[in-house]
């Protein structure tokens, strides 16, 4: 990884996405276009998307009985290692037809699309059409129970493509007062099928 700083932005270029961020604002598209390469701004560090990912962590622990990742560092770092992690992690809301409303690097890039598009899609679209019942029942043995540790589906990205979901986790993302306000998932294995 190649990282400069010029004037108020902080540049890094890995290997597929230039980050940009420029201090304090929040207010411009993430996916731009520079010298031909994708710019995004750096998700984590919108005080929603911190305040969400403690929600994630925190209801992780609460759950699971361990944590999602080292929890070392300010909500700010966490938030920030949370979003690089090599495992998917993706969560929607409470609504009637659940949007999705996080996802980070890992699950962008498996699902072949931007932050912008993945936080506008009914969850239920990440399913095709023939396994959205399959889906519902596991998400609702995941609310009673208030997670799931042995999930295992079908999925499909935002251009079609197909692959298994092994050993996921869904949890019920719960706030201080332990109000369910989302679900999220989180696996490391996935098999691309044809």
């Amino acid at each position: 990884m190649v990282c400069t700083r010029a004037l108020s932005r902080i540049i890094a270029l890995n290997a597929q996405t230039w980050y940009q961020r420029t201090i304090g604002r929040y207010d411009f598209p993430s996916a731009l276009l520079h010298q031909g390469m994708r710019v995004t701004i750096q998700i984590w560090a919108n005080p929603a998307v911190m305040d969400w990912s403690q929600l994630l962590l925190n209801s992780f622990r609460h759950w699971i009985g361990r944590d999602l990742l080292e929890r070392v560092g300010d909500p700010a770092y966490q938030a920030h290692a949370l979003f690089l992690s090599s495992s998917i992690v993706i969560s929607h809301g409470t609504e009637e037809d659940p949007i999705i409303n996080y996802g980070n690097q890992a699950a962008m890039e498996l699902w072949e699309t931007t932050w912008e598009d993945l936080t506008r899609t009914p969850s239920r679209l990440t399913a095709e059409p023939i396994n959205r019942a399959e889906r519902e029942w596991m998400l609702e043995q995941a609310r009673i129970r208030g997670y799931l540790d042995t999930y295992q589906g079908v999925r499909v990205t935002s251009t079609g493509r197909r692959f298994l979901v092994e050993n996921a986790i869904i949890w019920n993302v719960v706030d201080a007062g332990g109000q369910r306000v989302g679900q999220a998932a989180t696996f490391t294995h996935w098999t691309w099928l044809a």
